[in-house]
């Protein structure tokens, strides 16, 4: 008989909460969570193991989810409600084990397209980024001198799935500067001083698109790095867009002028 878990003082109930709410749990523990149907199947489906699944019946639907090697635990529609951290998650919620990537764990295709972010803050905008460049099947994200935990919940809701997808490595400017140079990636960074139009750079070469924060832009060793400095037109009065849109311009720009390569 599986148990049914009906107290939010149950330690399981505890421990899931801890993973969600604190990153010190997560590095502690080599766990983060994991909300909805497809989003824990796209996990699966890429290589993440689930240690542990809590499914509720009266969301989920009576037949219970099937993981191999899971430990899986049912809940009442109370206890799912208070653990989930946002609405349609269609009553499951899994804990799934770390599987961080480092530069040297990539595996980059004859001219790679890269994205980097220096120092973001916000969750939701990484796992943004990830959505699009999931999309324009960009071979890495690279979050430099990171402020935010890449297993934070809103960053893995963000990405829609797209961070079981995209190789994500954190590590440090100076990292991923010389690791770029020692596998010759150009890299563009996008700044508003010194700086052409995006769609004038050559993008079929292989390409780091590199991104600063919304409020400072990239510190000068990256601008001192760079191959090219490139900006996106503001015909508006103001001077800048939210980080993930304007990666997700850039992002495009490469896949367009890799198409129309092909297409010659």
């Amino acid at each position: 008989m599986r148990e049914v878990i009906t107290s939010a003082q149950n330690p399981k109930i505890k421990r899931l909460l801890e993973l969600q709410q604190k990153s010190q749990a997560r590095r502690s523990s080599g766990l983060f969570v994991v909300e909805g149907r497809r989003e824990i199947e796209r996990c699966i489906n890429n290589g993440y193991v689930v240690d542990t699944l809590f499914w509720c019946p009266e969301i989920f639907g009576a037949e219970e989810p099937q993981v191999a090697d899971a430990r899986i635990f049912q809940v009442t529609t109370d206890i799912y409600n208070k653990v989930a951290y946002r609405g349609g998650t269609e009553g499951v919620i899994a804990e799934v084990v770390v599987r961080p990537f480092t530069l040297s764990d990539l595996q980059l295709p004859q001219r790679p397209l890269v994205v980097v972010m220096e120092s973001v803050e916000k969750p939701g905008n990484v796992g943004a980024v990830l959505r699009s460049a999931d999309a324009a099947n960009v071979d890495a994200v690279i979050v430099c001198d990171p402020l935010t935990d890449l297993y934070n919940p809103n960053l893995i809701r963000a990405s829609i799935g797209a961070f079981f997808s995209v190789p994500c490595v954190a590590c440090t400017s100076e990292q991923c500067i010389q690791w770029l140079k020692e596998n010759g990636i150009q890299i563009l960074t996008a700044q508003l001083q010194d700086s052409c139009y995006y769609y004038e750079a050559d993008m079929c070469r292989s390409t780091a698109i590199v991104m600063g924060t919304e409020a400072t832009g990239l510190t000068d060793k990256w601008r001192e790095a760079a191959d090219a400095h490139i900006r996106i037109p503001m015909l508006g009065c103001g001077d800048s867009l939210n980080v993930s849109v304007s990666a997700a311009i850039l992002m495009f720009e490469a896949v367009r002028q890799r198409i129309s390569v092909v297409r010659r």
